[in-house]
């Protein structure tokens, strides 16, 4: 699961080290990146603070999906 966060400046010197070892991370604008679940537990138990933007969710399967259902 990829979970989309976002880092102030001095968290990202904290974060930076920990992401490299985790994560193949994609980096955008803004302190944002797109990390593996993994990399996000990392960096809660190493105390860098961060703020969670998006959680990639679970696309139903087709046996989770009723005939006729829109999804």
């Amino acid at each position: 699961m990829k979970v989309v966060i976002q880092l102030t400046r001095r968290e990202r010197l904290k974060a930076l080290p920990i992401i490299y070892r985790h994560s193949p991370a994609m980096v955008l604008k803004d302190g944002t990146y797109v990390l593996s679940e993994g990399a996000v537990d990392a960096l809660r138990a190493a105390g860098v603070k961060f703020k969670e933007i998006s959680r990639e969710t679970d696309v139903p399967g087709p046996e989770e999906v009723g005939s006729g259902e829109r999804v």
